[in-house]
């Protein structure tokens, strides 16, 4: 099989995209399939063992989209089918010119993160669903509707998403959940030798991802300012940073993006993990701290309590409370008992999600399509 793997994110890019589509990438050729990807980046990517195209950022907008949806349908036509994590539009626009099916990975609504980054909308993707919207937002919705239609499979994380697009008329035999693998776990240096070297002395908690909108980091940074003592690290890059640096909360360090691997490190020192958002699907970085050990804070949002249960591998709090997430840091920074019976459960509980396991039922799609 010949597969074009398409990212709008890429490492050193911070994300679940930017960690799923390279494993994806790895997987499929170290199973003997051809592999090209496609992707957007600000600067060259690093050499992989398969051919990586990327249109840079710098370009404006729409000369970015014609560039990519080109670039998509070129390298397409040399596949036997597209496998798509995101820029659904030039995906489907370009394997479609191309005359090749494609493969869906939804991680949230198009139109709602369409019309959000637009300033179109509030509101969380719950409330998108029932609100009525004017013309753009119709235009919207019209889109996405026909760019999951069309699609010969659309894989979700988590169940709460697939009902979801099922909603948006996607047939329900063409809709199925895959979730975020786990990652792959290397030998991790012990645990008071990565906590000295990020000079965290105390209860610490860690945060890696994109800092938008969506992840309400103003709700984290609240309930943290009212836990004196607690270091809270925040790994990533994105247009809520400078916003958020400039707040000068006590406690709170900004490290800018890491390569995964130093991610997993930050996770491993940290003593849980931290997750404010208002919207979620399935985090991956969710998983990945869970991976190390690591228990999960978390708000109980679309498919995050699919992978963090209660009171067994993490805490879950309403979205948008910083007070109640401030009680939960406190509650569990407070009871050493929770803290070890979490930790405990952690990593157990993301042994469902081994990459092999996720990757062969990607797989076994993917043929399925080419065939077509």
């Amino acid at each position: 099989m010949r597969a074009l793997v398409v990212s709008g994110i890429w490492p050193p890019d911070v994300g679940g995209p930017a960690s799923h589509a390279p494993d994806v990438a790895a997987f499929l050729r170290a199973r003997g399939h051809e592999v090209e990807v496609v992707t957007t980046a600000s600067a060259p990517p690093a050499a992989e063992e398969y051919p990586v195209h990327w249109i840079s950022r710098s370009l404006p907008k729409g000369v970015i989209h014609a560039r990519t949806a080109a670039e998509i349908a070129k390298r397409a036509r040399r596949a036997d089918v597209v496998y798509t994590t995101g820029m659904f539009g030039r995906s489907a626009s370009g394997a479609t010119a191309a005359l090749r099916p494609y493969v869906v990975k939804l991680t949230a609504d198009p139109a709602f993160e369409r019309a959000r980054r637009r300033g179109m909308v509030g509101g969380d993707v719950d409330e998108f669903q029932h609100a009525r919207g004017d013309a753009a937002i119709r235009v919207l919705r019209v889109a996405r509707n026909a760019e999951l239609r069309h699609a010969a499979h659309v894989f979700t994380p988590s169940s709460y998403l697939r009902d979801l697009a099922v909603s948006w008329g996607v047939p329900a035999g063409r809709v199925s959940v895959l979730p975020n693998p786990a990652p792959t776990v290397p030998a991790l240096r012990p645990r008071d030798e990565l906590r000295a070297e990020l000079g965290v002395d105390g209860p610490t908690l860690a945060f890696a991802g994109r800092i938008t909108a969506q992840k309400s980091l103003d709700v984290a940074l609240d309930a943290v300012a009212a836990n004196p003592g607690v270091t809270f690290l925040v790994v990533g890059e994105g247009d809520e940073r400078a916003r958020l640096e400039a707040r000068g909360v006590d406690g709170v360090r900004f490290l800018g993006p890491l390569p995964r691997a130093r991610v997993l490190e930050v996770f491993a020192a940290a003593d849980a993990s931290l997750m404010s958002s208002a919207w979620e699907n399935f985090p991956h970085t969710a998983v990945e701290a869970l991976a190390v050990g690591t228990p999960v804070i978390a708000t109980a949002v679309g498919g995050v309590p699919e992978v963090v249960r209660d009171g067994e591998n993490g805490l879950l709090v309403p979205a948008g409370d910083a007070d109640a997430l401030a009680d939960a840091i406190r509650r569990f920074v407070g009871d050493r008992a929770l803290q070890k019976r979490l930790r405990a459960a952690a990593a157990p509980s993301v042994e469902r999600y081994a990459p092999e396991r996720v990757f062969v039922r990607l797989e076994l799609v993917l043929l399925e399509a080419a065939r077509r």
